[in-house]
């Protein structure tokens, strides 16, 4: 539980406002700032552990509600070195650079959201038509993001054989993301098969909900997919790492300010963003953007969330308790994110003998022309989310 405190017309918790005081009398950064990766061997004290083991107890009761063919040891036999491979890379990849975790968090959401978890987005465009990354609200995921997976997908296949999808390995990814910047600790099931297609644009553009959308707009297209409002504000907690493209927001600041916007933040965005069109870009969380914490919940209470998606989360009555509960307990908003991303984890998951399992994650097996010499060796890899 952390104690909110108000100075002047300011929200900022008790760690914080020492951290404030502290910078203004020697103007050094945060430690919580600077920290790059959580390092796994990193002990924990018995609070932690406790956290995260109630964490796990949280998602042992969600099992009950798994997808038929999903599992929770579902690579056990086959790949029981799955999850420390994925770790292992990814903890050294984030120690050179930890904005690639908020890169493949945003990946796996927007395979979810659009034709549901089956790596789709991963897929390149075909002579049928260009690929989901074609569409406007994923011309912003990072390059390197789709070649982090690949890169998995080929170590963990040159392990363990073709047996692990690529939209699995997003899965992975996408929790280690969240636990190596800071984040919880979280099992997720196991079992998707790779879909056979892509979605077309206008598919993709139906699913993903622009940065410009109102809390109203969230709430009616996430329930279509079986997410109430706290599921929705707690996904939305996903911006507490990453950036934020000029664009996305500018519509806030030209050719008028949004009057929700605090008025320091929205002069320093336009220094940022000098024009509406403007390339450049900022930070979704202003207090630690590289750690996956609940400051993103304190900036919308100081109204200086960064999209018209994320504010109105607290302008809304139906989602403001939601947002300052977030706030001021972190436990509460790490509880109900792991709930929230295992629910979104098994969005019309491709199981059993649907799909395939991609022997490269960009391409399907189909077209893949190499693939006969890779099973040889085998045998001897723009959303308001």
């Amino acid at each position: 539980m952390h104690e909110l405190l108000r100075r002047g017309d300011k929200y900022v918790d008790a760690e914080e406002a020492y951290l404030i005081t502290k910078d203004m009398k020697d103007r050094k950064e945060p430690e919580s700032n600077k920290r790059k990766t959580r390092d796994e061997s990193e002990p924990l004290d018995n609070k932690g552990k406790q956290k995260i083991n109630h964490l796990r107890q949280i998602t042992d009761e969600e099992a009950q509600q798994l997808v038929n063919g999903l599992s929770w040891s579902f690579y056990d036999s086959s790949c029981p070195q799955l999850k420390s491979i994925v770790r292992n890379r990814l903890q050294n990849v984030f120690q050179d650079d930890i904005g690639q975790a908020a890169g493949l968090l945003r990946l796996h959401f927007h395979d979810c959201f659009v034709q549901g978890c089956d790596g789709s987005v991963l897929l390149d465009g075909s002579a049928s038509g260009p690929g989901e990354q074609a569409a406007p609200p994923n011309l912003s995921l990072r390059a390197q993001a789709f070649r982090i997976i690949n890169d998995l997908r080929r170590r963990v296949h040159e392990r363990c054989g073709r047996v692990v999808s690529c939209a699995d390995i997003t899965a992975i990814a996408a929790r280690d993301a969240v636990f190596l910047s800071g984040g919880p600790d979280f099992d997720v099931p196991l079992g998707r098969k790779d879909g056979l297609n892509f979605a077309t644009i206008n598919e993709t553009l139906a699913n993903l909900p622009p940065p410009t959308s109102n809390t109203s707009a969230l709430l009616t297209a996430l329930a279509a997919k079986n997410f109430d409002a706290t599921d929705v504000v707690a996904l939305s907690g996903g911006h507490t790492i990453g950036l934020g493209h000029c664009p996305s927001f500018t519509n806030r600041l030209y050719p008028t300010q949004d009057p929700t916007m605090d008025k320091t933040f929205a002069n320093n965005l336009k220094a940022v963003c000098p024009v509406a069109n403007s390339t450049n870009t900022t930070v979704l969380d202003i207090r630690s953007p590289n750690t996956f914490d609940n400051k993103y919940y304190v900036d919308l209470l100081n109204r200086q969330g960064l999209f018209t998606s994320d504010q109105d989360l607290y302008t809304d009555g139906r989602t403001r308790s939601i947002v300052t509960s977030f706030a001021i307990n972190q436990t509460l908003f790490y509880e109900k994110f792991v709930i929230a991303m295992i629910k979104m984890s098994q969005l019309s998951v491709l199981t059993g003998t649907q799909g395939e399992i991609r022997a490269n994650c960009s391409v399907r097996n189909s077209d893949n022309l190499s693939l006969s010499s890779i099973v040889e060796e085998e045998k001897g890899s723009w959303s308001a989310f």
